[in-house]
């Protein structure tokens, strides 16, 4: 199915939102683990400095990490590990300024911690499966197989 007209129906088209909720929750793990690899790997490169500031220094670490390969892969890591996609309100991948958008309300959430828990309850009550920055955005996580 080529989308070209928006999202799928979540109704007539549920096989593009099927567990997608689980797989995002399976995909943030396998992200937080290469973030976190990542940044102790790059720690060396600024001469260590980075351990006064770890926590800071991590967030800045998986904003890259995160807008870097949604703008790419329309997912990250993770996600084409779980094999979902994020998709824009138009149906479309995500562009690197949506990218970027998308990264910054994810990173936002987590900063402010009741956002997370906001975005959490809308994955699992939204019919598209949508957190909070996709309902701002319109974007959803969709199968990849389905797209097929």
């Amino acid at each position: 199915m080529q989308m070209t007209m928006g999202l799928p129906d979540p109704v007539r088209d549920a096989d593009f939102y099927a567990d997608t909720t689980m797989k995002r929750g399976f995909a943030w793990v396998v992200d937080v683990v290469l973030i976190t690899l990542l940044s102790v790997a790059l720690t060396p490169l600024t001469l260590f400095t980075s351990i006064f500031y770890f926590p800071l220094f991590y967030l800045c670490v998986g904003f890259a990490y995160r807008a870097a390969t949604i703008a790419r892969l329309s997912g990250t890591p993770g996600m084409r590990l779980m094999s979902i996609e994020l998709r824009g309100a138009d149906g479309l991948r995500l562009d690197p300024m949506q990218s970027v958008l998308h990264t910054a309300g994810y990173t936002l959430s987590v900063v402010a911690f009741p956002l997370q828990l906001m975005s959490g309850a809308l994955m699992i009550g939204t019919a598209r499966g949508q957190g909070l920055t996709d309902v701002v955005l319109g974007s959803a996580a969709l199968n990849h197989a389905a797209m097929d």
